[in-house]
């Protein structure tokens, strides 16, 4: 996984004040340590801390070897909802519950109840709907798109665009054709890569949190013309 923007997250107060705990622990004064130390000391606290915010984006725990692959990206889901920033037009009443979708199949079962039961976030309860096709689907506020639609991928995304709904996807390239979110594995972990354009064009603000712990996806492919 690729981490950036730490300094952003946290601030760099964040990492000295760290850094500081460290020293005083060993009853040493920072104009004591040579510089090479200082920077070796500032990565290794960047690391612990960007390591802390990927185990908030999984609660329990969860990672590919102590719970199912779909478990995992259920949890990831949940998580989405969390860190991302709808406009406010996107809900039709301030109470009105998030809508966490699947287009397609649903290879999560029972992982998503149990994963957002009883669960708000910002005011608005958590729900799991099952579109019947795209213009319901735009309704949604996060839309997983299952593997089994994409053949119609890019078909969907068009469909989508200038609607401001995540998506979200485990396609191959998914990102890459326009998709917001695409999970992949990385050593039997799930990961995921974003695609900040698309989420940019769909009034999608991403936490900063998020990009952190995303490998980015900067540019992608432009959809062929039929």
């Amino acid at each position: 996984m690729q981490f950036t923007g730490t300094e952003e997250v946290f601030g760099s107060e964040s990492i000295a004040g760290l850094m500081n705990l460290i020293l005083l622990s060993y009853g040493r004064r920072a104009k004591r340590w040579h510089k090479s130390m200082e920077a070796d000391l500032w990565l290794f606290c960047r690391r612990f801390l960007e390591l802390l915010v990927v185990l908030a984006m999984l609660p329990n725990a969860a990672t590919a070897q102590s719970a199912s692959e779909y478990q995992v990206k259920a949890a990831f889901l949940f998580n989405f909802a969390k860190f991302v920033e709808w406009p406010a037009d996107s809900f039709p009443t301030a109470d009105a519950p998030l809508q966490i979708c699947v287009l397609g199949p649903d290879p999560f079962g029972r992982d998503f109840e149990q994963v957002i039961e009883d669960k708000a976030v910002n005011g608005h309860r958590l729900e799991v709907a099952h579109p019947e096709g795209v213009p319901q689907a735009r309704a949604c506020q996060i839309l997983f798109i299952s593997s089994s639609e994409k053949q119609k991928v890019r078909d969907i995304l068009q469909s989508l665009a200038g609607v401001s709904v995540l998506t979200v996807g485990d396609t191959p390239g998914f990102a890459k054709m326009g998709g917001m979110i695409n999970f992949v594995l990385d050593e039997s972990r799930v990961r995921f890569e974003i695609n900040v354009k698309a989420a940019e064009r769909a009034h999608l603000k991403l936490s900063a949190r998020l990009l952190t712990v995303a490998k980015l996806i900067v540019a992608e492919e432009e959809m062929r013309r039929k």
